[in-house]
């Protein structure tokens, strides 16, 4: 299989995403003077944007690839929720199992910027777990996409924002081990272990270590061997798959493992990184099995997306151009 020819093949495929939706709000203006009222740079605002995050970014990177993406969440019934459902629909990301509760409020991260330097987030969101019927609602939302779409990826994108509940996660891994469907998961630590049967299982190093607590002093490859086996024991996946910051990624698959260096890159921004590196991940697992690719074209995608300011979808062309330039296929 050449590149061309694996990123192709994302053409067929059908993604679920399932998570916490985000809003990301930007505000870019120039600082000229502080504040007679305090202490503080005055903003001259010249430019608003609005962006996906969280889940939804992990859809718009899966949109990006030319997979089908399909979000599966619920957001509040506000302002924000419909700036969301807009933006899904430029981008022709499908909306209809996108849930919406009056008893949510749509995360809304506000960034105020000037110089390329973030001055102020403001977040207005609910971070509790969904209500009992919201929670019914979600997961016959995902048995219906499940019915109708038969998706070959679903993937938990988890913020602890409280839409993946123990109860939502362990329903939604029945159903694709069920549908022989291809579970990938971006833990947080407030359900990590709750994620028990998942294909491919993708913390960072600090969620790993923190969920096992565990401490080290250095990152090589027997740590990551044992963290792999320590995670194998508590959720009986398949694939570790664990990014180390600039050093890499790491994966292991039964007795297959190897730390993956990360590429020289102008880093700009980390922000939405992990999403693009488990969209990517996501469609590479699914459309070859294996797992060695995955990671390495994984890897490339989230040193390139870095290069960004902001959350931003991976470019389809520049990645098909690194892969070629740096993998063997």
């Amino acid at each position: 299989m050449t590149p061309n020819q694996l990123f192709e093949s994302f053409q067929g495929m059908k993604v679920g995403i399932v998570g916490d939706v985000m809003l990301d709000t930007y505000m870019w203006g120039k600082v000229d003077r502080i504040s007679p009222e305090a202490p503080v740079p005055v903003v001259a605002v010249n430019k608003k944007e609005y962006r996906m995050g969280g889940a939804a970014n992990v859809a718009l990177n899966i949109n990006s690839l030319g997979a089908a993406a399909s979000i599966i969440s619920v957001s509040g019934q506000d302002d924000d929720a419909v700036i969301l459902k807009n933006l899904f629909e430029e981008k022709s990301i499908d909306t209809g199992f996108f849930l919406q509760s009056s008893r949510r409020v749509t995360t809304n991260k506000i960034r105020i910027i000037s110089r390329n330097q973030q001055m102020m987030r403001l977040d207005n969101e609910i971070t509790t777990d969904l209500h009992y019927e919201d929670e019914n609602r979600l997961i016959l939302a995902v048995q219906n996409y499940i019915a109708q779409e038969k998706p070959d990826i679903i993937i938990l994108e988890d913020y602890n924002k409280g839409v993946l509940t123990e109860l939502v996660i362990q329903k939604i891994i029945g159903l694709c081990r069920n549908n022989g469907i291809i579970t990938a998961v971006d833990p947080k630590r407030k359900n990590f272990f709750s994620y028990k049967g998942v294909d491919i299982f993708k913390p960072n190093l600090k969620e790993a270590t923190e969920g096992l607590n565990l401490l080290y002093t250095d990152v090589n490859a027997e740590l990551l061997q044992n963290i792999h086996g320590s995670l194998v024991e508590r959720l009986q996946h398949q694939v570790s798959f664990i990014t180390l910051s600039e050093k890499g990624v790491f994966y292991q698959k039964g007795t297959q493992s190897e730390i993956i260096p990360s590429h020289i890159r102008n880093i700009a921004d980390v922000s939405g990184a992990g999403d693009t590196v488990i969209a990517v991940a996501s469609l590479v697992y699914a459309a070859t099995r294996n797992v060695k690719l995955m990671a390495e074209a994984a890897n490339i995608a989230g040193g390139l997306v870095c290069e960004v300011v902001g959350t931003a979808a991976i470019n389809k062309e520049r990645l098909l151009k690194e892969c070629d330039r740096l993998l063997s296929f």
